[in-house]
């Protein structure tokens, strides 16, 4: 599965593949995989992620267009 809103995310914000990579403790391209699809997230990672953009897992995943957070 390719993750077009890991890089959309990523780019609103501004930040480089390198600098995600450094806060989730992995290298670049490991990160990279990520957002092309070629590897599997673990769910540690999407976690960090939804929390760190402040949306929803299930809007990195694709499976809403709405990135709130339900509460």
């Amino acid at each position: 599965m390719y993750f077009q809103r890991l890089k959309d995310l990523r780019e609103d914000k501004d930040m480089k593949q390198v600098q995600i990579a450094e806060l989730l403790g992995i290298q670049q391209t490991v990160y990279s995989r990520y957002e092309r699809g070629f590897q599997n997230i673990p769910i540690e990672h999407l976690i960090f992620l939804a929390n760190f953009y402040n949306v929803s897992t299930d809007y990195i995943l694709g499976r809403t267009d709405n990135p709130k957070l339900n509460k």
